[in-house]
């Protein structure tokens, strides 16, 4: 009898799909991984998820998942996440990380050459300047690129740019580069607020609150930041680099390097997204269903991969 071979899995970096599911058992059936909903009918309805093609998996309110589909999604190499309602808070652990495929071949090169960068501090600094760099660069293009934020009046001026990269090349340590990144941050959301009309908006990380466009800007913000989690950690992952070594965020928090990794997604593509839909009465499943869209269209994995691989390569 021929050895049963298994179908070939996709390049991490080049996967389509992510999943956000609530209300659902995830179980193996048939050799396949799928969700089943309960819909209230006798008869049981089944849905295909393409593991050798995901990149994460959110596990949303009344989930849960068999040991089987989660032995089959660690052989894929899919990470698993378990969250609030609407994607946040993610609950896997108590830091914003997932839990993640355990295997004893997994690549030890990045993560050599990560430790080795990571104990110089010089050389963290000057990754950390270079991952700064890259968000300016990534933002400002995909901004630019934005019509609905052009025809709004939303830019970011070449002075603020200039500055923030002038802040980065001056800074001696990571807590000038940390202030630094606080004054781009809060410059953005002040551009994004006063062109959508949002002036009192203030960012308040988990408030759960819908009373206001400025409520609903901070919670698709929230849900934003975690499919942007998914994304960093599916490149750290991949990559073997451990979430603990971080750049820029506290290094006492075991998913720090996470948080680093995902602003490039953040800055670009998050914010604006929140707070153009949040202006337009958008759903927060709308929210979600358009940035994993515009994150595959823009081949997300693929441009973190091969930076995050550069810093060390």
């Amino acid at each position: 009898m021929k050895p049963k071979v298994k179908p070939r899995q996709i390049l991490l970096s080049k996967r389509a799909n992510v999943f956000y599911l609530e209300h659902v058992r995830v179980v193996q059936k048939d050799n396949r991984i799928v969700y089943l909903t309960d819909t209230g009918e006798d008869v049981e309805r089944y849905f295909n998820i393409p593991e050798r093609n995901t990149a994460f998996v959110l596990l949303g309110k009344g989930t849960s998942i068999t040991d089987a589909a989660a032995r089959r999604m660690a052989e894929s190499n899919v990470l698993v996440g378990f969250c609030g309602s609407g994607g946040s808070p993610l609950l896997s652990t108590v830091d914003h990380v997932f839990l993640t495929p355990k295997s004893e071949y997994r690549p030890t090169e990045y993560m050599q050459a990560w430790v080795k960068a990571w104990f110089d501090e010089s050389t963290r600094l000057d990754m950390a300047k270079s991952l700064l760099r890259k968000r300016v660069d990534w933002t400002m293009e995909s901004w630019d690129a934005n019509r609905e934020l052009l025809q709004k009046g939303i830019r970011i001026d070449d002075r603020l740019a200039r500055s923030f990269c002038a802040q980065i090349e001056a800074a001696g340590d990571t807590q000038s580069l940390l202030l630094a990144e606080a004054r781009w941050a809060k410059a953005l959301y002040a551009r994004l607020a006063n062109g959508t009309g949002m002036d009192g908006f203030v960012r308040e990380e988990g408030k759960g609150a819908r009373e206001s466009q400025e409520d609903v800007a901070n919670g698709f913000i929230d849900h934003g930041n975690y499919i942007a989690y998914g994304y960093a950690a599916v490149v750290l992952n991949g990559l073997g680099i451990s979430f603990s070594l971080p750049l820029l965020h506290g290094k006492t928090r075991r998913g720090a390097l996470v948080f680093d990794v995902a602003d490039l997604v953040k800055d670009a593509y998050v914010m604006p997204l929140a707070f153009l839909m949040a202006e337009q009465g958008r759903t927060q499943q709308e929210f979600r269903t358009e940035l994993i869209e515009l994150c595959q269209g823009k081949e997300i994995l693929d441009k973190v991969f091969t930076f995050v691989a550069g810093l060390v390569g």
